[in-house]
């Protein structure tokens, strides 16, 4: 969702490059880019105001430190600016507090109340607490079916709440029942409304003041941008808000609601919706977000998500097969499996420090999903054996398999010639002696679209053959053999009409 205020952003340090010192003209210069990006982005004018006055105040304060130019001694400053008007340190739910612990879910209609409620039940079970859900929302059609419906699919025991009941009863019996299950968390999904109703601002008051719970997360769509500023205000001043869940940060809203809650409120993000799975719900980093504002990755949260889909001792268990080449097409599918679960691809690249300008050269190049899905479709169609033992695929093997795969033979040919030559390779990564790092082999002809391999950084990107590390500048931008992007592309687009042509005059001859 930040992507637009990123690329406004950096242009605006890019002003600053190449200046020998700083000083009040070239500072606003710069901070003036600054500003104009973070109004677009929605960001509230006094929240903006105040911002870029701090980063110039600092930046014209501080001598350039040793090693760093101007620009980057005024982004230096700025991340530290956006980490505090982000929240400055992470704010989660005190999970060590009194039991049970009851969290309250406010907001307006359609903000996504019930499913984030579904979420956090999700989440506190990883903490290892036993949630509880309850149905307040006596007013939205099948609301109450909706909660239902979801702690079953979580297996988390809900209240029996019924369109009939009042939702001040439902939740003061509710902490009876939960109880009564051994619940030691409980989260009311209250309805939803307009901070200037009345009525039903006063139910939420009954209900907090009858249940006392110690947590009231007011969830807000982030695609509203400032009006969930505004009504995040309201709420706040007749409930006294604990903290704020935004859904749908996955989306292409411009931010201004992340960046200007904890300012105009005083209360900070807590959790944030990144997508439609009920796993998809993360506690809210400040200093993580503003690294990815600015360009410079989020590394911890790769981490983070690398350790949820692999295991230490299954990752152990496939060095091993490896090492005596006894990985096979079954192991690698379930190796492509975890990957796919860390997300998209271009998700993961944004992750990755310096990847944001390899994305924007790549442009509408494609990204791997579909490759690992054919890749998976073909495996599939293989029977256990096969799987197991590749040399057992004959020709008429390989056509039932690219017959139950809706594939040419030619693409099982391809993707079992790339395995066993990838099969060589990490043999002979894995065979150096011990304490010591074994040369790196050639890779092979090939073997650079093979997806999912472990260890492989970041493999099957069609068209991205020859993008490395060590070919990123400051830029973010990848230096292919010192070619550009373009370049690569109109030859690789040359090679294949050449290709073309020569085959339409075999077919003459």
């Amino acid at each position: 969702m930040f992507d637009n205020l990123s690329d406004r952003l950096t242009g605006a340090f890019k002003k600053l490059r190449g200046q020998a010192r700083l000083d009040e003209a070239n500072i606003q210069a710069g901070l003036r880019e600054v500003r104009l990006a973070l109004l677009e982005a929605d960001v509230n004018f006094k929240v903006v105001k105040q911002f870029v006055d701090q980063v110039k105040e600092r930046a014209l304060g501080e001598d350039v430190l040793k090693g760093l130019n101007p620009a980057q001694q005024v982004v230096k400053i700025v991340h530290e600016e956006l980490v505090e008007l982000l929240g400055g340190e992470q704010q989660g739910l005190d999970i060590s507090g009194p039991k049970p612990l009851k969290i309250m879910m406010v907001g307006l209609q359609g903000s996504g109340k019930t499913t984030s409620s579904g979420k956090i039940a999700v989440w506190l079970r990883k903490q290892g607490i036993r949630p509880y859900l309850v149905p307040a929302d006596v007013y939205r059609p099948a609301a109450i079916d909706q909660l239902l419906t979801l702690a079953k699919q979580i297996d988390v025991p809900a209240y029996p709440s019924t369109t009939g009941m009042n939702p001040v009863d439902i939740c003061r019996d509710a902490l009876v029942k939960a109880e009564e299950a051994g619940c030691n968390a409980i989260l009311f999904d209250t309805a939803g409304r307009l901070h200037v109703d009345e009525t039903l601002m006063e139910e939420l008051s009954a209900i907090k003041r009858d249940c006392s719970p110690q947590e009231i997360l007011f969830v807000a769509d982030a695609m509203t941008g400032q009006d969930a500023v505004t009504v995040a205000e309201s709420f706040n001043e007749r409930l006294g808000i604990s903290g704020v869940v935004l859904t749908k940060m996955d989306g292409d809203a411009r931010g201004g609601a992340a960046l200007s809650i904890k300012s105009v409120t005083g209360r900070s993000v807590k959790f944030v919706g990144l997508g439609e799975k009920l796993s998809d719900m993360e506690l809210f980093h400040p200093d993580r977000v503003a690294s990815r504002i600015l360009g410079m990755g989020d590394v911890m949260t790769l981490i983070e998500k690398a350790q949820t889909a692999f295991d230490e001792e299954d990752a152990q268990r496939m060095a091993k097969k490896m090492q005596k080449a006894q990985f096979d097409l079954e192991d690698f599918r379930t190796n492509m499996r975890r990957l796919k679960k860390l997300g998209s691809m271009e998700g993961l690249l944004k992750l990755i420090p310096g990847m944001g300008g390899m994305l924007k050269q790549l442009g509408d190049a494609q990204m791997p999903e579909k490759e690992l899905n054919r890749t998976e479709a073909i495996i599939n169609s293989m029977t256990m054996a096969e799987r197991h033992n590749p040399k057992l695929l004959n020709a008429s093997r390989k056509q039932r398999i690219a017959t139950g795969c809706g594939m040419q033979v030619t693409d099982v040919n391809k993707l079992i010639k790339n395995f066993e030559q990838m099969s060589k390779m990490m043999q002979q990564m894995m065979g150096g002696k011990k304490g010591k790092m074994p040369k790196m082999p050639k890779l092979p002809k090939g073997a650079d679209n093979m997806p999912g391999m472990p260890g492989m950084g970041m493999p099957g990107m069609p068209g991205m053959e020859g993008f490395g590390m060590e070919g990123m500048g400051q830029e973010g931008a990848p230096a292919v053999q010192g070619k550009s992007a373009k370049r690569v592309e109109a030859e690789r687009k040359k090679k294949k009409l050449q290709k073309q042509m020569r085959k339409k005059q075999r077919k003459k001859r």
